[in-house]
């Protein structure tokens, strides 16, 4: 699972309770052999099979490749006929229903990627419809419809309501933006996590710093998706945190409190508790992406560089969703994925998805062509040669036929 989702994912399995797996999937889990085809990883999609297809996709489109046409078709055909996207739905001509656990998150990635790759209008458009209709009256989103609103929540769909065209400020509840709600989860400027975002306010409504929900809240904040393209930021490294009053200062704040994370060893560490802190590769590229957008390029390319150096198992253990990661933080600070530490992140992604049929570009079918000319019998020799091939056929064919004749 793309770790950026885990917390939302264990918060919404915490709140549906015990009963959560039946009503995620009443069906049996898919086994490998029984996954599509158009589908990337080979991992069980119950959970984030739309999630991974669309970072895949938006990953390649980043790069500069054309998405086979089954991938793109698999995940415009997992849309609800209300417009929300499920985690998986192994029978898509079957209608949704009230089993069927469509969630924010999914339906936020495909817009991103759909809205990317273009073509794609009435899919999008349905799904922002529905992403509309269960905001928050806090001007945000939980991962369900209806749950509490978190800032991974809401600023994935911040991104795809600017995917969409949409200007994300605009779209209230209750009078409320998803700013407005992302601006009620940072941390003030004071005590511990200063600067960072929360994921939800605790049972006692106060604020715990999260860095998988700071790299996102800066995203949000900045009105951006999961794609970010290089050299957009104009914010800068940000020094010192400042009370937010609007959301380019509480996006400053996150990527001041993630370089200052990030400073000592270029990346972040996972926060699992009772375990021996270890490198989090997930969340640091997530970081990578959100302090390129804000500006601070400087951080971006020192943590970029230790993902060089330590990612590449991480993301071959992974699976797709983490090669995607690792593609987009690579776009973000404009280097190049296909060397990755000497790893084709492109090309390993694509690996792990249907294959594509093969294409043959204007500038290779120019060069054999150049190369036709320049021989030194030329085109016109291997004509000849075809025609007297097929002279020599039409004899043979002849004489065989003389010899069925009575």
């Amino acid at each position: 699972m793309n770790v950026r989702r885990s917390a939302a994912v264990l918060a919404a399995v915490a709140v549906l309770g015990a009963a959560a797996p039946a009503a995620a999937d009443p069906s049996p889990s898919p086994t490998p052999q029984a996954l599509p085809s158009a589908l990337y990883g080979d991992a069980d999609p119950q959970y984030d099979g739309v999630w991974r297809q669309s970072l895949a996709l938006l990953a390649q489109h980043a790069a500069g490749v054309e998405p086979p046409k089954a991938a793109v078709g698999w995940l415009a055909g997992q849309q609800c006929a209300d417009g929300s996207f499920a985690p998986f739905r192994a029978d898509p001509s079957a209608a949704c229903d009230a089993k069927t656990m469509v969630d924010t998150n999914q339906t936020a990635a495909a817009v991103q990627a759909l809205a990317a790759l273009g073509g794609h209008d009435a899919v999008t458009e349905k799904a922002v419809g529905w992403l509309k209709s269960v905001q928050n009256e806090d001007g945000g989103w939980g991962y369900t419809a209806g749950g509490a609103s978190d800032t991974n929540s809401t600023s994935v769909v911040v991104g795809a309501l600017a995917a969409a065209g949409e200007r994300p400020g605009e779209v209230r509840k209750g009078g409320k933006s998803p700013y407005d709600a992302l601006l009620g989860l940072e941390l003030p400027c004071t005590g511990k996590g200063a600067g960072a975002f929360a994921f939800q306010p605790e049972k006692d409504g106060s604020l715990t710093a999260n860095a998988d929900a700071t790299a996102a809240g800066v995203l949000g904040a900045l009105g951006q998706g999961l794609l970010t393209e290089p050299g957009k930021g104009k914010g800068g490294a940000a020094n010192s945190c400042v009370k937010a009053t609007t959301p380019e200062q509480a996006a400053a704040n996150g990527a001041a409190h993630l370089a200052g994370a990030l400073a000592a060893t270029g990346h972040l560490l996972a926060a699992t508790p009772g375990a021996e802190k270890q490198p989090d590769v997930g969340n640091t590229a997530d970081a990578v992406v959100a302090l390129a957008a804000q500006g601070d390029v400087t951080q971006a390319k020192k943590s970029y560089a230790w993902l060089e150096k330590n990612a590449a198992g991480w993301a071959a253990q992974s699976g797709p969703a983490a090669y995607a990661q690792l593609i987009l933080a690579a776009h973000a600070t404009g280097a190049d994925p296909r060397d990755f530490g000497g790893t084709d992140l492109v090309k390993q992604l694509q690996a792990a998805g249907p294959a594509a049929p093969e294409k043959t570009t204007k500038a290779a079918e120019s060069a054999q062509e150049e190369k036709d000319e320049s021989s030194p019998f030329g085109v016109w020799w291997f004509v000849g040669v075809c025609l007297v091939a097929g002279i020599g056929i039409g004899f043979l064919i002849s004489n065989r036929t003389k010899r069925q004749q009575p």
